[in-house]
């Protein structure tokens, strides 16, 4: 985060405007992983002293001009970076990285709370108790075993607890249709996953793989017939979304089967640009092709020596 955003800044006074200036990395303040023997005296004074750094870089007259400029929008799509960054410190078993990446996310939910307290809508404190709220309603066997939900809840599974749990608030808080809830700003492929699981808790689903097949088989000639590019991108769109319910019946998740197919192109790829010496831009496709099928080869023979 640090090459797009002066998370690690100092904002002083200058004139005739504030400016950001870095921080220089022995200054006392910098600290490293601490343990201590109250950890939840830490916890509670580390996350103090972010709140109260993010409300000081608000400040309207010694705050930092860049943090003060930023509104909901414009912080958004760091948000969704930050956590894309977090997931790929844990793909890579990185717990430096994923140290520093959690960091990055946290603040982003102290910076949208500072703007959100600065507005008169909530603070941080606000989004703590409500997640908290919404953690012990959605656990009762834990944390009210005696009461008559948490008595009901004993017998079901994990799964049938927690569905039933988010019904609840989606209905708590007005909604019409089976839906409701699954979010606009998830990527495609997710949101496509989730509005299906959704129509499927209602019934509206096939009952096997064969469905989902012939769909998808149906979306691919409408594609190749499509007469203009509105069109193709409609039923590109159709396909793309029959391809996701196929592999979904076949209860694969499609956000990490096509992660995988993605590590397994990108590695197929870079194989082919070694043994071409490294670039492709010199070979035909009769070429290339050539190229991959050695790759895909090797590794069977690899996967075949390692199993004997």
């Amino acid at each position: 985060m640090r090459r797009k955003y002066p998370a690690f800044a100092r904002c002083t006074l200058a004139k005739p405007a504030t400016t950001c200036q870095p921080r220089k990395s022995n200054q006392h303040h910098s600290r490293g992983p601490l343990m201590t023997a109250n950890p939840d005296l830490q916890n509670r004074q580390a996350m103090d002293r972010l709140i109260a750094i993010m409300a000081t870089l608000r400040d309207p007259v010694a705050g930092c001009e860049w943090d003060l400029a930023q509104n909901f929008a414009t912080i958004a799509p760091y948000t969704i970076e930050e956590a894309y960054e977090v997931a790929d410190a844990i793909a890579r078993d990185d717990m430096t990285a994923l140290r520093e990446e959690l960091g990055d996310l946290l603040l982003q939910v102290v910076f949208h709370s500072r703007m959100a307290q600065e507005a008169g809508h909530f603070a941080f404190a606000d989004v703590a108790d409500a997640i908290s709220n919404k953690m012990e309603a959605r656990h009762p066997h834990i944390f009210a075993p005696h009461s008559p939900d948490g008595a009901d809840d004993a017998g079901r599974s994990r799964q049938e607890r927690w569905e039933n749990a988010k019904a609840a608030e989606r209905a708590a808080k007005g909604a019409t249709s089976a839906l409701d809830g699954v979010a606009l700003a998830l990527p495609a492929l997710m949101r496509a996953e989730k509005l299906q699981k959704r129509a499927a808790r209602v019934g509206f689903d096939w009952p096997d793989p064969a469905g989902p097949s012939a769909k998808l088989a149906e979306e691919t000639a409408e594609l190749a017939e499509a007469a203009d590019a509105a069109h193709r991108e409609e039923e590109a769109g159709d396909l793309l979304f029959a391809a996701v319910n196929l592999v979904r019946a076949y209860g694969i998740a499609p956000e990490e089967a096509l992660a995988r197919g993605n590590a397994k192109f990108e590695r197929r790829f870079r194989a082919m640009e070694a043994l071409a010496g490294g670039s492709l831009a010199g070979h035909d496709l009769e070429a290339q092709e050539a190229l991959w099928q050695a790759v895909k080869a090797a590794e069977r023979a690899a996967q075949s020596h390692g199993k004997t």
